[in-house]
């Protein structure tokens, strides 16, 4: 078979995973409970970026909980320098934010395995679930959410997913916008919103309405950075916008993984050994420890 048609194979498999309308239900087994997602909820709104609205992805009560976790830790939102990686205040992002940890209480773990779930993607790739508040004239300029510097992406490595959750109507603007986006005629026919404002008519956008998710991939197929999926979010105009919103990589986030150049296997056949479970059965000569390390600890992933 030949790369193109295993490219084609390989997309057609993603959207029928995600969209798939003759899966009425998709359910995973939760510690707390199960989480029911429903595929026929989501539909896709752009094919490069590709991106898609679930309607009803959060219920009101979840969208509260999520508000009255963050109200009193609200902080200016930063963004990371694509240089140094560093966060930094800029006229670029005026809104507030913070951050609430990764299974923090029973509601917020089931939002999580909700991500998952509708996503296909592990919930331990994810950073923690990041809650913003914008007021008027508050907004975020044209970005990316993968990253160009190596400090970033040696965490987990690029963000290969984003879900934005609105967790507020919004009486005018605040819509997500995708400018760069590449027009299919077959998906931008369906697409009918009213009453946009002037910055969301420069793309394809997303209005915000309260329990309502964005799914979009920030790589492409091929794992290359995709230049359709700059976005941004359009000026509040009347009333406040709230959203979450999770982050999610191509490797695990949990992990640690150094940038040290010295960081290397000490045997050739350190990889095979890591494929078949031998950093966890022999650890000593392996991964070692902080003050004897171990031959293969970039195999065990653990610099």
């Amino acid at each position: 078979m030949s790369g193109s048609r295993i490219s084609v194979s390989i997309t057609l498999l993603i959207q029928l995973m995600i969209l798939s309308s003759s899966i009425t239900r998709h359910l995973i087994s939760a510690s707390s409970a199960d989480v029911i997602v429903n595929p026929s909820k989501s539909s896709q709104i752009s094919s490069k970026p590709r991106a898609y609205v679930y309607k009803g992805f959060l219920t009101y009560e979840e969208c509260d909980h999520l508000i009255s976790l963050a109200k009193l830790e609200l902080k200016r939102s930063a963004i990371a320098d694509h240089l140094s990686g560093k966060s930094t205040l800029s006229e670029v992002r005026t809104s507030s934010g913070m951050f609430i940890t990764k299974g923090k209480d029973g509601i917020v773990n089931r939002i999580e395995e909700k991500i998952a779930a509708w996503t296909f993607l592990p919930k331990e790739n994810g950073e923690d679930l990041q809650v913003l508040k914008y007021e008027i004239g508050q907004k975020y300029e044209p970005h990316y959410d993968f990253f160009n510097d190596k400090t970033n992406i040696a965490r987990g490595g690029h963000r290969v997913a984003t879900v934005l959750m609105y967790l507020s109507d919004v009486t005018k603007g605040g819509e997500t916008v995708f400018p760069a986006f590449e027009e299919s005629p077959r998906i931008r026919g369906a697409i009918k919103i009213q009453n946009l404002s002037e910055c969301a008519q420069k793309g394809i956008a997303v209005k915000p309405h309260k329990g309502d998710a964005l799914l979009f991939f920030n790589l492409n197929i091929d794992a290359t950075p995709d230049q359709a999926s700059l976005h941004a979010g359009c000026q509040v105009l009347e009333g406040e916008k709230w959203s979450a919103t999770k982050w999610i990589h191509v490797d695990d986030f949990s992990k640690t993984i150094s940038t040290d150049e010295n960081c290397t296997d000490k045997n050739k056949n350190c990889n095979q050994w890591a494929a078949v479970g031998e950093c966890i059965k022999n650890p000593e000569y392996m991964v070692g420890t902080s003050s004897l390390p171990g031959y293969c600890r970039k195999s065990c992933k653990v610099c």
